[in-house]
C-alpha cells in the first residue's frame, strides 16, 4: 500500500525575470565585424567631407550664418555660453533665445586656438555626425546582432539628408548625436539591470535635448524602457532611471525658462522657432493637411529620394520578427518603432516650422536608418544567402555603393548650391571698404537672410529688419515704409548699403523692381560706390 503525502504543497518563491545580458563593451565582437564598423565610419566620413569647405551660402545658408554669429561672438564678446549673440539686428549686444550653445561653443573653442575658418563649423557637425553613426550601430547591435548592426549604420552613413545636415553649421547633429549616445546608454543600463546607473545616458542625452529641444521628444523611448523595467518587475533600474531622467529634465527646463526670459526681455526680442500648433491653431495645421505637400518634397528632392524611401517602407513594413533574425534584447525590438513615433509627435506639433526649416527632420533619421537597414539585410540575404558569406557581403556593398551614388550626385548637389554665392560677394566687400564700427544694411538673394551681414565681419541689420514676430522674409507693400526703416538705421549709425541683384521675397517679387522707389531715393541721398554684376552698394549719407 502506498502511504499517502498528506504534507500541504509548499508555494513557489516568485522569482523576478533576469535582466537581459548587455553587450560587454562598445565595440564589435570578432575580427570581421570590427573591419565592417570602422569600414562604414570611415566612408560615412568620406561622403560628409567633399563640401566641408564651401563657404556658408548652400541652401540652409539662413540658420548657418546665425550658428556662426553665435560662435564668433562667444570668441569675442566673453564666454558666456548661456548668452547666444547674433550681429544681424543693430550695433547690439542681440541676445536672442536660442538653444544651449554646446556646438558653437566648441567651434569657437577650435577657432580661438588656430583663427577663424568657416570649415570648423562644418568640421564640429562632421563629429557629431560620426557619433550618431557610432552609437546607431551599438543601439542596434544591442537589440539585435551585428549584421543588422552594420546595416543600419551603413543606411544612416549613406543618407542624403543626414550627410546634407552633418556637412552644416548646425546645431542639429550635436542633438542627434548626443541624443542616440544616451538612448544606447539607457538601453544598455536596461539591459545590465540593478547593476548599471544611467549617469552617462542622463549626461548625454540631457546634452543632447539642451542642444536642440526637439531632441527631447525621443524621451519617449526612455520612457519605454522604464515600462519594460516595471514589467520584468526590476523596480531599482525604474527608480534609478526616473531619478536620472528627473535630474535631466529640471537642466532642461530651467535651461530653456531662462531662453525664453532672455529673448522677451533683450532686443531684438527674438526667441528661435515659430510655426507651431499652438502659434496657429489646429484647425490651421488641419487645413494645410500638417504641410504634407512640403514635407513629401523635402523627401523626395532633397533628404531621401525614392531609392531610400523605398527601402524605409520596406523595413517599416517588415513584421517585429522576420527570417534569421534572434533579437538579443527582445524587449528592445520596438525601440526604433517608438523612436519614430515620437518624432512623428514633434512633427505633428510643429509641422509649419519643420516644412519651413527641415534640419529639423534630423530627429527623424536614426529610426529611418534603422528600418532601411532592416530591409538591406532582407535584400542581401535574398534566396538563403547568409550576409558574413561573399555573395551576401557582395550584394550589401553594392547597395550600399548605389545609395551613396544616388546621394551624392543626384540629391546632395540640390542641397549644396551656392544660392547665397552673391551675398558673400557682396559682404566681403563690404569688408574690405567699411570702416571698423560702421554699421551695415543687406538684402541678401533670399530676404532676411543674413549671409551678408556675417560676411561684413560686422553688425547691422536685413532689410526688413529681423526679429521679434514680424515676417523679415516679405517686402512691404509701398516704398514708405522701407525708406522709414532705413532712415531709423541710419539714425543708429548704418552707413553701408547693399543689395544683391537677385534679391527676392518669398512671394518671388523681386527687390529691384518691387522696391525701385526705394534705389531712387538711395541714388537721390546716398553715393553708389560699388556695381557689380552680383551686387549693388551705397553709402549711406
Amino acid at each position: 500500500m502506498t502511504p499517502t503525502n498528506t504534507a500541504k504543497p509548499v508555494a513557489a518563491k516568485p522569482v523576478a525575470p533576469k535582466p537581459v545580458a548587455a553587450n560587454s563593451g562598445p565595440l564589435p565582437f570578432g575580427t570581421f565585424d570590427q573591419l565592417a564598423f570602422f569600414a562604414i565610419l570611415a566612408f560615412a566620413l568620406y561622403l560628409r567631407l567633399p563640401y566641408m569647405t564651401q563657404p556658408l551660402v548652400d541652401v540652409f545658408s539662413w540658420r548657418e550664418a546665425s550658428t556662426a554669429m553665435i560662435a564668433e561672438n562667444y570668441w569675442q564678446h566673453g564666454w558666456n555660453i548661456f548668452l547666444p549673440e547674433v550681429n544681424w539686428s543693430g550695433p547690439g549686444p542681440s541676445y536672442q533665445g536660442r538653444e544651449f550653445g554646446l556646438y558653437g561653443y566648441l567651434v569657437a573653442i577650435l577657432n580661438a586656438v588656430f583663427g577663424w575658418h568657416d570649415w570648423f563649423g562644418r568640421l564640429v557637425a562632421i563629429g557629431f555626425g560620426l557619433l550618431t553613426v557610432f552609437a546607431l550601430h551599438r543601439l542596434v547591435a544591442l537589440i539585435w546582432d551585428e549584421r543588422h548592426a552594420h546595416a543600419a549604420a551603413l543606411a544612416y552613413a549613406v543618407m542624403p539628408g543626414a550627410i546634407a545636415i552633418e556637412s552644416s553649421v548646425l546645431p542639429d547633429p550635436a542633438m542627434l548625436g548626443l541624443i542616440t549616445l544616451g538612448i544606447w546608454l539607457y538601453a544598455r543600463a536596461w539591459a545590465a539591470g540593478s547593476k548599471a546607473y544611467p549617469v552617462w545616458a542622463a549626461l548625454a542625452f540631457t546634452l543632447g535635448a539642451l542642444s536642440k529641444l526637439p531632441g527631447l521628444g525621443v524621451g519617449l523611448a526612455i520612457l519605454w524602457l522604464m515600462v519594460l523595467s516595471l514589467l520584468r518587475g526590476d523596480r531599482t533600474t525604474f527608480l534609478r532611471t526616473l531619478i536620472a531622467v528627473a535630474i535631466g529634465l529640471a537642466a532642461i527646463i530651467g535651461y530653456y525658462a531662462w531662453a525664453i526670459h532672455l529673448g522677451r526681455s533683450t532686443p531684438p526680442y527674438h526667441v528661435a522657432g515659430s510655426g507651431y500648433v499652438w502659434d496657429h491653431g489646429l484647425s490651421a495645421f488641419i487645413a494645410e493637411a500638417f504641410y504634407a505637400q512640403s514635407l513629401w518634397d523635402i523627401s523626395i528632392w532633397w533628404f531621401y529620394g525614392y531609392a531610400f524611401l523605398a527601402l524605409i517602407a520596406l523595413g517599416l513594413w517588415l513584421p517585429p520578427r522576420f527570417a534569421k533574425e534572434e533579437p538579443r534584447a527582445p524587449g528592445l525590438t520596438r525601440l526604433p518603432y517608438v523612436w519614430l513615433l515620437a518624432a512623428i509627435i514633434v512633427y505633428l506639433c510643429a509641422a509649419k516650422e519643420i516644412s519651413t526649416n527641415p534640419w529639423n527632420l534630423h530627429l527623424f533619421h536614426v529610426p529611418l536608418a534603422i528600418f532601411a537597414g532592416r530591409a538591406l539585410i532582407l535584400l542581401a540575404e535574398l534566396g538563403g544567402v547568409s550576409f558574413p558569406s561573399l555573395a551576401g557581403v557582395a550584394r550589401f556593398i553594392v547597395m550600399g555603393a548605389i545609395l551613396a551614388a544616388l546621394s551624392q550626385f543626384q540629391i546632395l548637389p540640390r542641397l549644396k548650391t551656392p544660392q547665397g554665392e552673391e551675398a558673400r560677394l557682396m559682404g566681403q566687400a563690404i569688408d574690405r571698404l567699411a570702416g571698423p564700427d560702421d554699421l551695415v544694411v543687406t538684402i541678401s538673394p533670399e530676404v532676411g537672410d543674413p549671409i551678408a551681414v556675417y560676411y561684413s565681419r560686422r553688425n547691422g541689420w536685413t532689410l526688413p529688419p529681423g526679429g521679434g514676430a514680424s515676417d523679415w522674409s516679405t517686402f512691404a507693400e509701398d516704398d514708405a515704409t522701407p525708406i522709414a526703416q532705413l532712415n531709423d538705421m541710419k539714425s543708429q549709425g548704418a552707413r553701408w548699403f547693399g543689395v544683391t541683384r537677385n534679391a527676392e521675397d518669398r512671394l518671388d517679387r523681386p527687390f529691384l523692381e518691387h522696391h525701385a522707389g526705394v534705389i531712387a531715393y538711395l541714388d537721390q541721398t546716398a553715393e553708389r560706390v560699388l556695381e557689380t554684376p552680383e551686387f549693388i552698394l551705397f553709402r549711406l549719407q
